[in-house]
């Protein structure tokens, strides 16, 4: 039964609900079986500041962008305090009623729209993700300074100086290491392009039909993700769903879309989803290392696998297909060879 902070799914998804979900539209990712829970590899970043630990260190962050797409990271820099403020700011604003929620924008100086749930899209069940969103550009937490500022757009905006730091920093080891020039991240990916997005994951009361989040790849450079203890993450390694162990001390580094088109299929960008639980709320907060929708992402190295694209090619062409589709089709379709 649906609390009174719980956005309305059944009411406003009751066509799916009342039709079959087998739909062939879904993917086949339901057919890949979860073998096993396992850590993503753990990096302590610590070892960056040291001078005789900070070549195998870098090593290891690009060895788990190639192999994983995924891993983990201690002594990040981010302290415990600030992780704790933001998770219980972001516990506080979700566990509001829900048509409170809808109209939170102003009192969180956020930009009309911020609050999203649910899959508009959705044509099946397989498609409806079973969680609710603050969508948060940077513009708008730096741009909450003043009189207006609240306990809840200073902590953001503090969590989100620090894990901007360090997105650039890791761009900049992964850039390097492929013999890129480092101040590409700097001179692209601004406050004006990135953004933060708080998830909450409802307890669910049919989580064998539907996922928290439907499988996906990420469309930016770089994603940092913090996470409970609760889990749901999952990624696809080796061609089988791997549950992903959490881990309350680190943070979780993703390759997305554009730094695998953009590393010419070096480092990959993988795709992942989150699981509903029947039981327990699960809270999650993600940054995204985005560039400018004028940003031109050519492959650094030949011959190449991808035809250079704006930014701003690759979000519409995302957005056709989930609108055609149900679901993102994403780096395939600019494939040197891809004719659609």
């Amino acid at each position: 039964m649906e609390c009174s902070s719980d956005p309305p799914f059944h009411r406003t998804y009751k066509n799916l609900f009342n039709t079959s979900s087998d739909d062939s539209r879904s993917g086949s990712d339901d057919e890949l079986v979860v073998v096993e829970e396992r850590e993503l590899p753990l990096i302590d970043l610590s070892r960056l500041c040291m001078e005789e630990e900070r070549e195998g260190c870098e090593r290891e962050i690009v060895r788990a962008s190639e192999e994983w797409g995924f891993f983990q990271v201690v002594n990040h820099g981010i302290s415990r305090d600030i992780l704790e403020r933001i998770r219980e700011e972001q516990v506080k604003v979700f566990n509001q009623p829900f048509d409170k929620k809808c109209k939170e924008d102003k009192y969180m100086n956020l930009s009309a729209g911020s609050y999203r749930w649910g899959t508009p899209t959705a044509t099946c069940l397989k498609q409806l993700s079973w969680s609710e969103a603050f969508h948060i550009p940077m513009t708008d937490i730096s741009g909450a300074a003043g009189v207006n500022k609240t306990t809840f757009s200073s902590t953001v905006e503090q969590f989100a100086t620090t894990v901007a730091g360090l997105a650039q920093k890791l761009a900049e080891i992964l850039a390097e290491k492929l013999g890129h020039k480092s101040t590409f991240f700097q001179e692209n990916c601004l406050p004006s392009t990135c953004y933060l997005r708080m998830n909450r994951y409802p307890p669910c009361p049919i989580p064998v039909e539907v996922f928290g989040l439907m499988p996906h790849t990420d469309s930016d450079f770089l994603t940092i993700l913090c996470q409970d203890e609760v889990g749901g993450l999952q990624l696809v390694k080796d061609g089988k769903w791997i549950a992903v162990k959490p881990n309350p001390e680190a943070l979780i580094i993703n390759i997305g879309d554009l730094f695998q088109a953009w590393s010419n299929d070096v480092y990959r960008s993988v795709k992942h989803r989150v699981v509903a639980n029947p039981w327990r709320e699960r809270f999650s907060i993600a940054y995204f290392l985005c560039p400018s929708y004028e940003t031109v992402i050519q492959s650094c190295s030949q011959p190449a696998i991808y035809r250079k694209f704006s930014f701003k090619e690759y979000r519409q062409k995302v957005q056709e297909d989930v609108q055609k589709y149900g679901y993102k089709v994403g780096l395939p379709r600019f494939q040197m060879n891809c004719i659609g």
